[in-house]
């Protein structure tokens, strides 16, 4: 706990000190690039796990969503090749950063990731909630945590990390992906599945008989992060998504992608 503390300290004043990534069109400064870019290409951490940031084209099978714009964007400021590396799975971005698989990433906020890396502030605010069957007798979100209550979560997840530490009498049945979480709670008759409202709303819509709860559990931060140990990078990172924010690209992204409910997260500094 101890570790993730000073994790998260250090993240938090790489946040509160974000500078200008440089005037418009200049080029970073080398050891950004190096740090950034260190094999002489960004390898980006793409998450098809989470529809609001990232998926395939239906007619191309292109990777398409706000991540994917915003790797290009770095990639072409940086001057170097974009490699695009995918996962199913945000825990398997998790473990990606642990083996040196990636560059940069796309993941939410959450103390025990601050172990392995180092975060810009949130780009995009989504929300968690819970799907429960029709005739279910929770009615709202406090009834969740109780016992005899199970609840599906994609392992590793940021949702998936939050309620491990938040209810302490409902047990969390995990599964392996986020698309797989609702068929995890119907296959094994659960009570509840916990995810992105995105992605309920669509399997409540896929699959008959399930309601969503009012309301949220808790507020995603999705950020941009790159392994510990790079301190020019992160501090451009940081830079790089405030700037994204505060023109619009961010907000472009979303409208490109077709993505409802989620929202530009504030600027640093800055409550919602």
């Amino acid at each position: 706990m101890h570790r993730i503390a000073r994790s998260l300290c250090a993240t938090a004043l790489l946040c509160a000190c974000v500078t200008p990534p440089g005037p418009a069109g200049s080029a970073p400064p080398p050891a950004v690039v190096a740090q950034l870019a260190p094999t002489g290409k960004l390898r980006a951490a793409i998450n098809y796990g989470n529809p609001v940031l990232a998926f395939k084209d239906a007619a191309t099978g292109e990777p398409r969503g706000v991540s994917v714009d915003l790797a290009r964007e770095l990639a072409r400021r940086l001057g170097v090749p974009l490699e695009m590396v995918f996962y199913t799975a945000a825990g398997k971005v998790t473990e990606g950063a642990r083996t040196g698989e990636w560059d940069i990433a796309f993941v939410a906020i959450d103390p025990a990731r601050a172990v392995d890396m180092d975060y810009s502030a949130g780009y995009v605010v989504i929300e968690g909630v819970y799907l429960v069957p029709q005739d279910s007798p929770i009615r709202a979100n406090a009834d969740v945590d109780r016992d005899g209550v199970r609840v599906a979560a994609a392992r590793g997840s940021a949702y998936d990390l939050f309620l491990q530490r938040e209810l302490t009498r409902a047990k969390i049945v995990p599964a392996p992906t986020s698309a797989a979480v609702v068929d995890t709670m119907v296959a094994q008759r659960l009570e509840v599945a916990a995810g992105v409202k995105q992605q309920l709303e669509a399997d409540a819509k896929r699959v008959p008989g399930l309601r969503l709860l009012d309301g949220r559990f808790m507020v995603i931060n999705q950020a941009m992060a790159t392994p510990k140990g790079r301190p020019e990078g992160a501090r451009y990172l940081a830079a790089f998504v405030e700037e994204m924010k505060s023109s619009g690209f961010v907000a472009d992204g979303l409208k490109r992608s077709g993505v409802e409910g989620a929202a530009v997260a504030p600027p640093v500094g800055t409550a919602r």
